[in-house]
């Protein structure tokens, strides 16, 4: 019995996720009615191609993220349909074949970008224990971990191939490629209309920044691709490649366009950023010089403060459709709405995280407690006093006030540590492959983590994907590739 139970292990998790997904739809159907149990078929499909095509499923969750649009499930709950159901699926279908097999890669566990992960899954736990609001807390985490297993864990043994970490980012760029499309359509005909340039990139992204933060995340790989296929035509190798081409060149120039028409201030900033490390990378600037100028840049903020802000005060200029405006506005904090709701947002999360600096207020929570803690000579045009409209705006600055002084420390030590490694791979890797693609996610992963400064989406669906998968191919490509004899 024990042998037929072991062989037959796939159909019987095929038959028994299967009857938990039929008993799902039925209650939907009875509860609410509708159309809902009509999709039992392609769910049945879906559940299907996860237990046979692990691999397939990853893929098509990245082609349908671009597409995602979040459904209220009860007053208290969304979920971003279709692709959210799939990813807890998936992740309950990863821990029963890790279980049950035991093939799980343990390099890629013992990682230091894998540890350091881990250990920020632990310290939600434990911050959701002491939260606030621990129902919402611990929905949160539940979310992070549908996020992170099949977009990191799965992933990065999904990766061993390079082969497949193509695939996975022509996924996720040709359905965010067909949303540039729709989007930029839209843009026609409305160009001295901001309010309309910001917005047409719904449903499918809820606004302008989290958009322009995709197409800055996939531009540096999404340029490497075109770089490699140019090198390829010249050589006039692996034809097969070459033919890609044309849909490369069809990809940057979609990337650049949306990226112009997000009209994403941070994202013009973190793509920038991200041409700037190019360059140090280049030249050989060890990442230890890296830190050592940007924590000299920081105290050189500090340091001359107030005359900064005295002069940004000065600036009156606007968020604006005209590009020189635009760009003016980026240091605008005296009227310029998003700006000063931003800094509304920084300094009620700073007054939260003094209340408690270790344990914070909770994963998930500020935007449901922050409302109480702003100032009203902070407040924008835009701002709320039920604190109801997102947010602490800061990948570094909302786990600070959540998760206290360790959950920004495990944040800023796991960007680093991924930062580093891609370095060392470009540096260290023996295939020129291999190099040159863990260069181009480090600074696909770099433009997100210099967007972190001013916004986070981490919690969303549309960058985690993308972002997860990225980190997972880093770790990767250092745990699979040939290192040189002697580093570089």
């Amino acid at each position: 019995m024990k042998d037929w139970l072991v062989k037959h292990r796939g159909l019987l998790a095929a038959l028994a996720t299967t009857l938990l997904f039929i008993a799902a739809e039925g209650a939907v159907f009875y509860w609410k009615g509708g159309f809902e149990v009509a999709l039992v078929p392609l769910a049945l499909l879906v559940v299907w191609l996860f237990v046979v095509r692990f691999e397939t499923a990853l893929l098509l969750m990245a082609l349908l993220t671009p597409f995602a649009i979040n459904v209220a499930l009860t007053p208290g709950m969304e979920l971003s349909m279709p692709v959210e159901p799939m990813m807890i699926l998936f992740t309950f279908m990863f821990f029963f074949r890790v279980l049950v097999a035991h093939n799980y890669d343990r390099r890629l566990l013992r990682h230091p970008v894998s540890l350091l992960l881990l250990a920020s899954l632990a310290w939600m736990l434990v911050t959701s224990c002491t939260s606030r609001l621990p129902w919402v807390s611990f929905k949160y985490l539940l979310a992070r971990l549908w996020f992170v297993v099949p977009f990191y864990f799965a992933a990065a043994q999904v990766f061993s191939h390079r082969t497949r970490i193509r695939q996975f980012f022509w996924a996720y760029a040709i359905g965010l490629g067909v949303v540039i499309l729709i989007a930029t359509s839209k843009t026609l005909g409305n160009f001295s209309d901001l309010y309309t340039l910001h917005r047409v990139m719904k449903p499918f992204y809820n606004d302008h920044t989290a958009y322009g933060c995709a197409i800055a995340l996939m531009l540096p790989a999404a340029v490497y691709f075109l770089g490699e296929r140019l090198q390829l035509r010249s050589k006039e190798q692996r034809p097969s490649k070459v033919s890609l081409l044309p849909l490369s060149l069809l990809l940057v120039a979609l990337l650049c366009v949306g990226l112009f028409f997000s009209y994403c201030r941070a994202a013009w900033i973190s793509v920038m950023g991200a041409i700037g490390v190019y360059v140090l990378i280049r030249m050989g600037m060890k990442v230890r010089w890296m830190v050592a100028l940007f924590a000299l840049l920081v105290g050189a903020f500090f340091m001359y403060q107030s005359d900064l802000l005295y002069r940004m005060g000065k600036n009156h200029q606007d968020s604006s459709y005209d590009l020189a405006d635009q760009v003016k506005s980026i240091s605008n904090i005296s009227t310029d709405a998003s700006n000063l709701e931003r800094l509304n947002r920084w300094a009620s999360a700073m007054r939260i995280w003094q209340e408690d600096p270790v344990l914070g207020c909770g994963p998930g929570t500020y935007q449901f407690v922050y409302g109480s803690y702003q100032k009203s000579y902070q407040l924008s045009t835009i701002s709320t006093n039920a604190g109801d409209l997102g947010n602490a705006h800061s990948e570094y600055i909302g786990p600070m006030t959540e998760q206290g002084l360790p959950g920004v420390l495990l944040v800023a030590a796991l960007f680093l540590c991924t930062f580093s490694t891609g370095v060392r791979v470009y540096r260290t890797a023996k295939d020129p492959e291999v190099r040159r693609m863990a260069l181009a996610f480090t600074l696909s992963l770099l433009t997100y983590y210099i967007h972190g400064v001013f916004n986070n989406f981490l919690d969303t669906d549309k960058l985690s994907v993308p972002f997860w998968a990225f980190t997972a191919a880093v770790v990767a490509l250092d745990v699979y590739s040939e290192k040189k004899d002697t580093a570089a």
